[in-house]
Formats: structure tokens, C-alpha cells, sequence
């Protein structure tokens, strides 16, 4: 089912590369300006200075130095950096021009009045919304922005990681330890009822853009089940941190309407780097670093493990051991003492990091080229590893008289990912501290007489995936008269997704059936592809006069999806040497070869009115049309108005010396989500083998139709204000918003004699998120020594408004009206019973039994109550050193919720050894027991198995030195130390409190050191 795939790649590739070499030509000047450009201490290469209105262009070199001739009556002369936007000086009387990016637009006024200059039209960071660009200052929505400066060098497979704690309103949390996992990213809460355990699809993931190409949801995985939690794989895992420009997150209605049905639940732009102009300069970089896993537990040592089990069997009145009691009757030692946590999942895990890259041009003309590497091994030890390939080649070009723009960008990838099918987690934590040695004397599988389950054996069933990306995106803009342009975006998705997961019988004892020969050997493969293609044309006009000015924009979206999908199932084999190919299987499984076409159209427009810059009416549109819904409501709109006032610009504030920037935004409007799955409202019918009649073989039905089946939607309202204090040294934005989703896709329940238990329908049941969001940033010290310290805090709130018919439904269990959608319901644990040694719960419909739904009342809210992050860097000459910290307030599942029973064969947290007994009345845990009891049953969905999961966490740290060089070989030398999650405080009860599923291997901590060349 594979396409070819490397001829694509290798097609844009050589396009590129054609074209590149057939426009690069060094372009020389004669120079009547010169000057250096920097940003704080960095010199900046790739800076574009140009003359306003003229042809007159260059580029500032490896050293920050341009050179430029320029002409006419007091010129001002233009900078361009993709990182600090555009700049404008007057130029008066001066051959001489330096520029400092980092210095804020006061500061640059007060330095040039001794120069009796003007500083002009300084704008600040542009950011991007998506189909357009706007001034920082200048935005009505909400955007947040992270830049290569802190993504870059970090010893990470998905910049997701980096972005943790960064921004206020995105809450991001790792799945798993486990390399080439997922994560789970919350733009201003969970709008969506629908999640991976109650549908197909999680409706609450956000809308990816990579370089202006939707990147549309993740692969599905069939078989990661029991090693990666809840099958995720992150899209953004084929993309090279290092490879990124910046990410922008556009959360509220101004920002987010105008991606329409695909922007409810916020929209992520990743933007890769770019070429710079210039000579042709070589980077090579590469880090080496090791990870060890993380975890806030202690366990019982043999001593303690065998006083427990021994006061278990004398509770249970049992004073003869029992045979398959191994641990206390003679078949293992009991003197002997393992930390299966340190076996198991404490080896440790290397990264390594390499990437070369090539960048140069004229100053119409750029190009990069980058190759990286990533090679990570596991915690799990063996021969597991996880790596990357990727290739980036990006060509931009702009015609000499700048109508002509023109950017193209191909981003190859392969992961390869080679794990263990199961996670060993918690079996390192069950295993009795006394257990038998992992290998016999000879260096075979120990399986002590038959006595145990040896967790090596699991190492040899293994689950495998290979993902292969090529994403090539077009963008050409032409000015056809002055301030009207035309521009087409146009890309290319093409992925596949091959996974395979083996269960060899050499995973079991060869002593029993299963594990004697290959003939029970499984092995389970999955296919997928996808192609999906995009073009959006656009017109846009800016409209300038006097104090008005208007920026206008339409364009429209045609896209197209394919994906193709397959899997099989093979048993028994000849040999386990065949066991990858199923072919070679005695008994072959094929289950159905899908095929789904996805098909979306829009037409979009955006209208922005300024008055004296300092009134900003913003109004986005869109409508949207989509072949994921029923016949009679395949088409919606979806829309925004977005307003702000700059009023550090009117005159009763411009006397304010204190005030540097000051700005009221606020927005409405509704966005939405056709993050559902392909063909959910039509009736299917599946084969089913179990069924036949005449030996031919029957159709069941799968599915009901639903023709009304439609969009979920989301109401955005926002406010927000943001200032700057001394010269932009101190600012401060504060936002509060509300959204409100509705025409939730859920299951609805239907009566058992239709023959399903649920259809798929839209309720009018409604979710609200609120909050607030706070971001201070300062720079106290910006001289030679230099200081920037920032922190942001979110206060979110969720809750259902509104569900109809909630009580009588399976639901009511899982939600109620005017509470979280995060609860859990418990049952209410009072004690012990100082007569039985039993839990004690309280029955709250006094029928005497304890029993769901009617005793189960408590409830425990598990939605994040706040969360943020306080970053510092530090620059001082040659070092840099910065660092951050992430913390989150909430409250958890603890690892009473899936605590064996004590007393069992399975050892226990040292907290255990708080057992009740009539010395000790105050103890935690009932008297210890060797047989099954309903009442640790209840303990475990019990107000006891939820506490505090709070956190502060080290999240990143890093110290790096810029070597001061003589050589004219190398431009820059640079060496660095890093280090993720280094410390973590906490009083949570468990592996680790970020883990959203406990029993999975947290995520882990890491030291990396790594070289940065540059010639």
C-alpha cells in the first residue's frame, strides 16, 4: 500500500536545490551607509536593510555589518528581522548606523535626540495569526509566542516540551517517558466531551499549521496500547526542535475564527527557520545526554515485604504456608534483596543530538538546508531505541523591485521507533523484593522452577512503528499595484504510518504450552497512508489616508484527504525468524482495507480599521463547508470582532514618563470543531466471519445514519489589558476570558430493540471554560550585564452548563451539571472497623450495602486549578545562563487507586507499613490479608485514591559560553549544558504528578552537553 515516497521527496528536493543555485549570485554594492546590527549581545546576520521607497537593498553579514547606498533627500532607511520585525530611521546627516533590536522604541528615541534624529515607525515583534501578520503592538486577539531562543539546544524529540510552562492559557502535559509518546495540549481548557476512552477521536486536540499547511490530526495506532497511554503519538514529533523558527498559539475568538470549523480548540503555527543572506555559513551542532527515570515512590525492602506477608497469613488465621507462597516457604531466599525499580527502569537512557546546516544568499535571495539526527535509547535497557531523520530545505526569493515574493519549504522525516510492547512500570513496583535473579549461571532466562513470571521474558515481545513524513508548502505573493497583493498557499502532507507488534512464545515459560514452540507465536501489523493537499488563494489590500488606514483580506480553502488503512493478524510459525512476516503464518487474519476521503472548502475574509493608530476594529469571517457531516448541515459560519485602544497614545497619558505602552483588546465570536473522524454520521456495516450463512460470509451493521450529524461550536469572549512600564523595562498583560461550547457530539442512548446501545448525535449539552491569565515580563539589568525574568499564572475554570437527560443516562456517573468535566465520583472513606479490620464507607442511601451509583457521592475535581511558569536569562559577555521553573496546582488519581492488596504477593510503598491495628489506631491501610476483599475494592475508587498532585518542577535549565576566536575559519564556537526536570517538589503519592495515567513510565530527567559550530 506504500506509495512512493522517496521520489516525492527526492522531486522537491532537487527543485529546490535547481533553483537555488540558478538564482544565488553575489550581488556587490558601492556603500555610502555602514553599521552594525545586534540584538543585546548577539550580533545578527540575514538583517535586511533597504532604502523606503527605493531598490537600494543589502544584508547585514556574519558580524552584524551592512553596507548600503542609498539617495535622495533624507532617506530613511528600513530593517527587517524575522525575529523583531521591522524597523525605520530617519537617516539626517549621518554615514553611520547601528542598531540595537533589543533596545525598546523609548530608549532608541532618547539616543538619537543627541543626534537630533527622528526614529520613525518603530514597530516591535510582529507575530503571526495565521493569514496574516500584525504588529505585537497592534493585535486585538490572543496570541502567544515562544521563539528559537527557547527551544533551541534542548535535549527534546518534540518542541512541545519546551513550550511547557512558557505560556499562560496552554496547558501541556507528557504522556509517558517512553520515547516517540504524546502529549496532551489544552488551549484554555477542554471544550470537547469526547475523549479516546468514550470515542475515536479526542475533541478537544488543536488545529497544527506548519508553515502555513494544516497538519491534520495523529496517526492512529492500533496495537501501542500498553506501552504509549492512550495510543498517542504526537503529530509534532516529525518535526526538529532545532529546526523551529517559532511557535505562535492563537486561543481566542479574533485569532481563532477565521480557521473556522478547525479553530475551537485553538490553533498551534510552528514556523521553521529560514535562510539568511548573506555568505554561505556552516553550522554543525551536536549534544550528547543521558535520562534516568523519575519517580516519588520508596518501596518495602525484604525485611519489611516478609513481615508484611507474614502478618497476613497469621490474620487469615493461615498457619501452615502454602505452596505457591514461593516468597515464604523455602523456593526463593529470603535474604535476598532487589530494587526491581533499578533493575527494570533504572538503566540509563542516551540521547544524541547531531545536525548540519547551510544557509547563504544574496539580498534577494536565501536558502537553507538542514540534516539532523536523533538516536535515544530507552530506560527499559536491551537494545530499544527511538531515532529520527529529518531534512529541512527552505528557498526564499523577492524580486528586486519587492513585488515578487516567493517561499518554499520541504520538510522530509522518518522515525523509527523500537520498544518493548508492554511497559514495565509497574511490574518493577509489584515485583516481591526476594524474587528470584533475572539469569541463571549460564547466562539463560532464570524461571526458578516454574515459580514466577520472569519480567525479562516481556523484553522479547516488541512493538515497532516507522513514520514517514514529506510536507512541502508553497507561498507566492505578487504586488499587483502598490498596497494590492495577490498570494497563493498551496501544500503538500504525505505520511505513513507501518506498525508492528510481536508476541513470540519465547515472552512466556517454556515450561508451560504457550511457551514451547513458535506455533503460538502472534504477531499483529498495521498500515495507514495519507495525502492530503491544500490550496488557498487570498487578495488582500491596505488602504492608507491620513489618520485611517485599512487592511482588507479574502481568500478561500480547497482541501483533499486520502488515507488508506490495513491490518492482519498472523499465528503459529515455523520459526520465530519469520515472525515479522505474516505471510509465513499458519492462520491469517486480514481485517477490513479502508479507505477515507476527506474534502473541505471555505472562504474566509478578515477587514482591520485603525484610526490615528490607537482605535482597532478587527473583523474576521469564514465559511466552511465539510465532508465529515450529515447532508443537512454540512456547511456553517463562523466569525469574530475584535477591538483595541491604545491609550498610552492620547494625550491625558503621553505625559505619563512611567507609561511606555498601555492597551484595552477585547474579542467575540464562535469558532468550531470537525475533529470527529471521517464518515461517523453514514450507516457502515462491517464483515464479520462469525456470521455466514451458506458459507458466505455476513455484514453486521456498525453504525446508525445520522443525517443531522454537525458541528460542535465554541463562543469565545475575551478582555484583556496590557501595559508597559520605564521604557518597556516592565510589562504586564492581564486577560479574562470565557468560552462556551455546544452542540456537543456525543453518544446517545437508545433503546436496546433498535440493536445499538448509542448514536452518535449532537446534545445540547454545553461546556464552559473561564479564566484568568497574568504574564509580567522585566528587564532589570540590559547593560553589559543582563537580566530578563518573566512569569505567567493561569486560573482556569471548567464546568458543564448544561447536559439534557443527564440524570438517566450512563453519564450521570461521569458528569454533573455545574461541576467539572474532570470529576470523579467516590465512594466516602471514614475509617476502619476496629471489629472486622474492614473500610469503613459511608452508605449514604442506608440500604446497608455500599454500591454505585447510589453510594458513590463524593466528588473530586481533577482539572488543573492553576498553572504557569517563572523564566530568568542571564547574559554576561561570552556566558549565558538561564533557567525555568513550571509549576501546576491540582489535585490527582494517587497510586492507592491501583495499589494491590496488601498482604498479597506484590510489594508495597513503605506508606503500607501504616497498617491499622489495635497498638496502632491511627494507621491508613486495613490489616494485611492474602485473600480477596471487596473492601480494598471500594479503597481503591475511594476519597483515599485522590490527594494532592501539585508540583514545582526544574523544569529546564541551561548554561552556555561563546568562545572569543582570532581564527578566521570558524564564526562563532559555542559549548552548553542543559538539563529537564532536574527537580521536582512535591508531596504527591505516586511515580510522578505530571503523569495524567499512573502505572506508565513518567517522564524522565536529563543531562545533556553539546557543540555548536559555525563557519
Amino acid at each position: 500500500m506504500k506509495k512512493s515516497y522517496y521520489n516525492i521527496g527526492s522531486i522537491g528536493f532537487v527543485f529546490m536545490l535547481t533553483t537555488v543555485c540558478g538564482n544565488v549570485k553575489a550581488q556587490i554594492q558601492i556603500v555610502t551607509v555602514t553599521g552594525t546590527i545586534k540584538a543585546g549581545e548577539k550580533l545578527l546576520s540575514g538583517v535586511s536593510v533597504s532604502q523606503e521607497n527605493s531598490n537600494q537593498t543589502a544584508a547585514t553579514n556574519a558580524a552584524g555589518i551592512y553596507r548600503l547606498e542609498v539617495s535622495g533627500m533624507n532617506p530613511v532607511i528600513v530593517f527587517r528581522h524575522p525575529e523583531f520585525g521591522e524597523r525605520k530611521i530617519v537617516l539626517g546627516n549621518r554615514l553611520v548606523v547601528n542598531l540595537d533590536f533589543s533596545v525598546s522604541l523609548e530608549s532608541l528615541d532618547d539616543l538619537d535626540k543627541s543626534h537630533s534624529d527622528k526614529v520613525q515607525g518603530i514597530e516591535e515583534v510582529v507575530v503571526s495569526a495565521g493569514y496574516y501578520k500584525v504588529r505585537d503592538k497592534e493585535r486585538t486577539g490572543s496570541i502567544a509566542k515562544i521563539s528559537a531562543k527557547e527551544i533551541e539546544n534542548q535535549p527534546l524529540t518534540n518542541v512541545l516540551s519546551a513550550a511547557q510552562g512558557r505560556m499562560a492559557g496552554v496547558s501541556i502535559s507528557q504522556n509517558s517517558g517512553v520515547p516517540g509518546g504524546g502529549f496532551d495540549i489544552q488551549i484554555r481548557g477542554r471544550n470537547s466531551l469526547r475523549n479516546k476512552s468514550n470515542s475515536e477521536v479526542d475533541g478537544n486536540q488543536p488545529l497544527y499549521v506548519i508553515d502555513g499547511v494544516p497538519f491534520g490530526s495523529e496517526m492512529t495506532s492500533l496495537y501501542s496500547q500498553v506501552i504509549l497511554p492512550s495510543r498517542s503519538i504526537n503529530p509534532l514529533n516529525s518535526i526538529n526542535p532545532n529546526d523551529i523558527e517559532k511557535i505562535e498559539i492563537l486561543k481566542d475568538a479574533d485569532a481563532t475564527a477565521i480557521y473556522g470549523s478547525r479553530g475551537a480548540n485553538g490553533v498551534v503555527l510552528v514556523t521553521t527557520k529560514k535562510g539568511r543572506s548573506g555568505k554561505l555559513g556552516v553550522t554543525f551542532n551536536s549534544s550528547y545526554g543521558i535520562s534516568q527515570m523519575i519517580s516519588n515512590l520508596k518501596m518495602m525492602n525484604t525485611e519489611q515485604y516478609l513481615g508484611m506477608r507474614r502478618q497476613a497469613f497469621t490474620n487469615n488465621n493461615i498457619t501452615v504456608i502454602p505452596a505457591p507462597a514461593y516468597d515464604l516457604n523455602g523456593q526463593w531466599e529470603t535474604n535476598r534483596m532487589t530494587d526491581w525499580e533499578k533493575v527494570l527502569i533504572g538503566n540509563t537512557a542516551t540521547n544524541n543530538i547531531s545536525q548540519l546546516s547551510l544557509t547563504g544568499g544574496s539580498e534577494t535571495t536565501s536558502f537553507l538546508v538542514s540534516l539532523n539526527h536523533n538516536r535515544q535509547t530507552t530506560v527499559f535497557g536491551e537494545d530499544f531505541r527511538y531515532k529520527t531523520t529529518g531534512l529541512l530545505s527552505q528557498f526564499s526569493h523577492r524580486s528586486a523591485d519587492k513585488k515578487l515574493q516567493l517561499n518554499v519549504s520541504n520538510n522530509f522525516s522518518i522515525q523509527k521507533n523500537n520498544i518493548p510492547r508492554s511497559d514495565n512500570t509497574r511490574q518493577s513496583y509489584l515485583l516481591p523484593p526476594n524474587a528470584p535473579a533475572l539469569y541463571n549461571a549460564d547466562g539463560s532466562i532464570n524461571w526458578q522452577n516454574n515459580t514466577w513470571a520472569n519480567p525479562l521474558a516481556a523484553y522479547n515481545s516488541t512493538y515497532t512503528n516507522e513514520n514517514r513524513q514529506f510536507l512541502t508548502s508553497i507561498n507566492v505573493q505578487y504586488e499587483l499595484i502598490p498596497d494590492l497583493y495577490v498570494k497563493l498557499n498551496g501544500g503538500l502532507n504525505y505520511q505513513t504510518f507501518d506498525e508492528l507488534s510481536l508476541q513470540p512464545n519465547t515472552m512466556y515459560n517454556p515450561a508451560f504450552a504457550n511457551g514451547q514452540t513458535s506455533a503460538t507465536s502472534v504477531a499483529y501489523q498495521n498500515s495507514q497512508d495519507r495525502t492530503s493537499i491544500i490550496i488557498e488563494p487570498q487578495i488582500s489590500y491596505l488602504w492608507q489616508r491620513n489618520d485611517h488606514k485599512i487592511d482588507a483580506l479574502v481568500g478561500g480553502t480547497f482541501q483533499s484527504d486520502t488515507s488508506e488503512q490495513g491490518s492482519m493478524v498472523g499465528i503459529g510459525f515455523e520459526s520465530n525468524l519469520f515472525l515479522s512476516n505474516i505471510g509465513a503464518a499458519k492462520t491469517k487474519t486480514v481485517s477490513d482495507q479502508l479507505t477515507k476521503e476527506y474534502r473541505y472548502a471555505a472562504v474566509f475574509g478578515r477587514l482591520n480599521y485603525q484610526f490615528k493608530r490607537k482605535y482597532i476594529l478587527n473583523i474576521t469571517g469564514r465559511r466552511d463547508g465539510s465532508s465529515r457531516f450529515g447532508p443537512n448541515n454540512k456547511f456553517a459560519n463562523f466569525g469574530a470582532v475584535g477591538a483595541a485602544w491604545l491609550f498610552d497614545k492620547e494625550k491625558l497619558f503621553e505625559k505619563l514618563d512611567w507609561l511606555s505602552f498601555g492597551k484595552l483588546r477585547g474579542s467575540l465570536g464562535t469558532a468550531g470543531s470537525d475533529n470527529i473522524g471521517d464518515h461517523q454520521y453514514i450507516d457502515s456495516y462491517a464483515i464479520s466471519a462469525n456470521h455466514s450463512y451458506n458459507n458466505v460470509t455476513g455484514l453486521i451493521p456498525t453504525r446508525l445514519y445520522n443525517p443531522d450529524y454537525s458541528w460542535e461550536k465554541t463562543t469565545k469572549l475575551e478582555a484583556a489589558l496590557e501595559m508597559g512600564f520605564f521604557k518597556n523595562r516592565l510589562n504586564l498583560t492581564a486577560a479574562w476570558y470565557r468560552n462556551r461550547s455546544s452542540n456537543q457530539l456525543i453518544g446517545y442512548q437508545l433503546p436496546a430493540t433498535t440493536g445499538f446501545s448509542s448514536v452518535l448525535a449532537n446534545l445540547n449539552a454545553e461546556v464552559e471554560n473561564r479564566g484568568w491569565e497574568f504574564e509580567l515580563t522585566a528587564r532589570p539589568f540590559s547593560g553589559k550585564f543582563k537580566w530578563e525574568t518573566g512569569i505567567n499564572i493561569t486560573f482556569p475554570k471548567n464546568r458543564l452548563i448544561s447536559f439534557p437527560g443527564l440524570e438517566g443516562s450512563t453519564y450521570s456517573n461521569q458528569y454533573m451539571i455545574d461541576r467539572s468535566t474532570s470529576i470523579v465520583k467516590l465512594y466516602e472513606l471514614t475509617g476502619i472497623d476496629t471489629q472486622t479490620g474492614a473500610y469503613v464507607f459511608t452508605d449514604f442511601n442506608g440500604d446497608g450495602k455500599i454500591s454505585s451509583p447510589d453510594d458513590n457521592r463524593i466528588v473530586e475535581d481533577l482539572s488543573v486549578q492553576y498553572f504557569g511558569g517563572w523564566n530568568n536569562s542571564f547574559d554576561m559577555g561570552q556566558w549565558n545562563f538561564s533557567f525555568l521553573f513550571q509549576f501546576v496546582k491540582q489535585q490527582g488519581r494517587n497510586y492507592n487507586n491501583i495499589m494491590t492488596i496488601p498482604g498479597s504477593m506484590n510489594n508495597q510503598p513503605i506508606e503500607v507499613l501504616n497498617v491499622w491495628s489495635s497498638s496502632n489506631p491511627q494507621g491508613d491501610y486495613m490489616p494485611y490479608t492474602t485473600l480477596s476483599n471487596t473492601s480494598h475494592n471500594l479503597f481503591q475508587n475511594s476519597t483515599a485514591s485522590v490527594s494532592d498532585a501539585s508540583f514545582i518542577r526544574l523544569k529546564n535549565i541551561q548554561l552556555s559560553y561563546t568562545i572569543p576566536l582570532k581564527s578566521n575559519m570558524f564564526r562563532n564556537v559555542k559549548i552548553y549544558a542543559q538539563g529537564q526536570n532536574l527537580l521536582t517538589m512535591t508531596n504527591y503519592f505516586g511515580l510522578d504528578p505530571e503523569s495524567s495515567v499512573i502505572g506508565f513510565l513518567p517522564p524522565l530527567k536529563t543531562y545533556s552537553f553539546g557543540l555548536q559550530l559555525t563557519l
